[in-house]
């Protein structure tokens, strides 16, 4: 692997350009590609850093076995972003059968949905870019490592960024109750997390800042899963991190971020003029996946902060995000 000088040096850029577009970019060169350790045709993004030796360090983590579940059940009534859909239907009753002297009947399902952007929920690479004016005048969609619209867009799924390019997700998982440190079960809606709130929560449960290492998910509490069966609520305005926070994160080298709510940063950003800077500063611009209406209780109860992660993103040719069943285990 590259020195990391390059990794420090490529944050810097970063924190001081931003999100906003700037002048002079081309196709081979902008504010944030080619990504300066893995180069210009990465498609993976920071899942890059799952390597085995990662694996074995989470493997560490290991302790009693015990599992948790860390998303919820993709059913009817559950809350959904905008005007998205999510429809499950069993074609027949049963849906086959009989077959054979053995009499086999089996059933099957149909489902209708916006398949990996509802639910819990993983966004991959190609969820999120921006638009900018390159150097010639042209207008682009960007996207991580510079991959634009021109290169990406068809009817049929995106030809790339997919998230079948995304690796297995198995690494050491850090879990922030920052609901907890505010000494509160919900957190106030448009509550922005400071880096502040963040140091002070990891304080409080013992973890020291400079443990978290490259590679780690970082997850945040908001306690927002308690409005899971309150779709109204829980689609209004919730607290979640800022930019402020995305740069400090992304300074750590991590591979994810997540959190019990449907975005994990906070919404409306307090800036007016900005809509969901932070998915654009980690997804675009560090590769640094999300992943969506999460389910920390279980973990809270056992006061359970560091654990082995495990989410594999269903390879969907061309598919922006993928559901799952993002599990802990201590």
């Amino acid at each position: 692997m590259k020195s990391y000088n390059y990794i420090l040096t490529f944050v810097a850029v970063l924190l001081l350009t931003g999100v906003n577009t700037v002048n002079g970019q081309t196709k081979e060169k902008g504010p944030w590609w080619p990504h300066p350790i893995w180069g210009a045709g990465d498609q993976a993004g920071a899942s890059n850093w799952i390597t085995p030796e990662k694996i074995f360090e989470a493997m560490k983590m290991v302790k009693s076995g015990k599992v948790y579940e860390m998303g919820h059940v993709y059913e009817k009534g559950m809350p959904l972003y905008g005007n998205r859909s999510y429809e499950l239907r069993s074609p027949g009753a049963p849906t086959g059968g009989t077959y054979g002297d053995n009499n086999i009947v089996y059933n099957d399902e149909f489902i209708t949905t916006e398949i990996g952007q509802v639910g819990t929920q993983f966004d991959g690479l190609g969820h999120v870019g921006t638009r900018m004016k390159f150097e010639d005048g042209s207008e682009h969609d960007v996207y991580y490592n510079g991959m634009t619209g021109d290169e990406m867009y068809s009817a049929y799924g995106l030809r790339e960024l997919g998230v079948e390019r995304i690796k297995p997700i198995i690494t050491r998982g850090i879990l922030i109750d920052i609901a907890g440190y505010k000494n509160v079960e919900i957190l106030p809606n448009s509550y922005e997390v400071t880096v502040e709130d963040v140091k002070g929560a990891m304080k409080k449960q013992g973890i020291n800042e400079d443990g978290i290492k490259t590679g780690d998910a970082v997850f945040f509490r908001y306690g927002w899963t308690k409005l899971w069966s309150d779709p109204e609520k829980y689609n209004t305005n919730p607290p979640g991190i800022g930019l402020d926070v995305a740069k400090w994160v992304a300074a750590k080298n991590i591979t994810m971020v997540g959190s019990d709510q449907y975005g994990t940063e906070v919404e409306p950003n307090p800036d007016p003029n900005s809509f969901v800077p932070v998915h654009q500063y980690l997804l675009s611009r560090h590769g640094i996946l999300n992943l969506e209406n999460l389910d920390f209780e279980s973990l809270i109860q056992d006061e359970v902060y560091q654990f082995m992660f495990i989410f594999t993103p269903v390879r969907f040719k061309g598919a922006t995000g993928s559901p799952g069943r993002p599990i802990a285990i201590r």
